[in-house]
């Protein structure tokens, strides 16, 4: 481990990017206990300084990869937002992934409890505030209510056990680390389709180039909402599109879907994101966060094929939702989890 910290540590411009097969061994150094608690701290500061390169994020997911076991789900969409959660904006992205389950699309949410540097509210603390203890069901539990609804919502701290144990070092660093990027990569259910959200434009290629070397079909990164893969109603949102080995800049403007609406500032608590979900999935949300809600719905629909055009996915998604499919999703899967959500 010594040998790879003098090559990453030697300051801003000293250092250099590992190769991939480097920081494979550095991963398994980590991952496995044998690096000690100064060197994974010494290693995950120095990465940070120098930024992360494609192949370093890669060799790190796919040793993380190496100690899961997947769930595939076939033709599924795998929604990824930073785990750090979040302060300022509404997590669309809940209510929008029993859409998307309404409209036949099997979607995955994933988290841990909040972490740094922004220990923002997370989808698990909106999913407590629903009644439902996400992080403590069993893997059984979450996969039965999955095949019978078609929303997932994996636990990564407890799928992927070396996140959990490397959760007191990343607490005490306070730091953004390599293992922010790589936790929501993961894909326990080799999703074909993903929907990534993303803080800095200039990691935009960087992740999007990532993506398609790891395998997926179709997917958008997105520059959105606090760094997560919620687009904005308010303003126009960068994203790429991949298909393939291709991908392409695409904006997506609220306005052209006639869904551009001013949001409220409002101080949100996990109670309040869980009600302001609940209303949309009823039908009865103050219309920015209605039309968050069928915009993303009907972009990720559009991404995954399952629907023709942007426009067609909102038709799609205000279907599912005035009709109730969504809500009914919702409802059974709180009823699948809840008698068996103990370990």
């Amino acid at each position: 481990m010594i040998s790879l910290l003098k090559e990453v540590g030697r300051g801003k411009r000293g250092a250099r990017d590992l190769t991939y097969e480097e920081a494979a061994q550095a991963a398994e150094l980590i991952l496995s206990g044998t690096a000690t608690q100064a060197q994974i701290g010494a290693f995950l500061v120095a990465e940070r300084i120098k930024m992360e390169s494609p192949d370093e994020i890669k060799a790190f997911i796919e040793a993380l990869r190496a100690r899961i076991t997947t769930y595939p789900m076939a033709g599924s969409m795998d929604c990824a937002g930073p785990y750090d959660g979040r302060t300022r904006t509404f997590i669309a992205t809940l209510p929008t992934a029993f859409v998307l389950a309404a409209c036949g699309l099997p979607t995955t949410l994933h988290g841990s409890p909040s972490m740094p540097p922004k220990w923002g509210i997370t989808i698990s603390d909106v999913l407590a505030a629903m009644g439902v203890q996400a992080l403590e069901a069993s893997r059984e539990a979450l996969i039965s209510a999955a095949a019978r609804t078609g929303f997932l919502f994996t636990p990564t701290e407890k799928w992927c056990p070396p996140l959990g144990e490397l959760r007191q070092i990343r607490k005490e660093l306070g730091l953004r680390t390599v293992f922010n990027t790589a936790e929501k990569l993961l894909r326990f259910t080799e999703a074909s389709y993903m929907a990534v959200g993303v803080f800095h434009g200039t990691v935009f290629e960087k992740i999007t180039n990532l993506l398609i070397e790891l395998g997926v079909t179709r997917g958008i990164v997105v520059q959105g909402m606090e760094g997560s893969e919620d687009l904005s109603v308010e303003k126009r949102t960068r994203t790429y599109l991949i298909q393939g080995d291709s991908s392409e800049l695409f904006i997506v403007d609220p306005e052209i879907y006639e869904l551009m609406v001013e949001v409220p500032e409002m101080e949100w608590t996990a109670e309040l994101q869980a009600e302001t979900a609940l209303s949309v999935l009823r039908g009865d949300a103050p219309l920015p966060f209605l039309n968050m809600v069928l915009l993303n719905s009907a972009v990720r629909l559009w991404v995954a094929q399952k629907a023709g055009s942007i426009e067609e996915g909102i038709y799609m998604a205000r279907h599912a939702i005035d009709q109730g499919a969504a809500l009914q999703k919702y409802t059974e899967w709180t009823e699948a989890i809840k008698p068996v959500s103990a370990t």
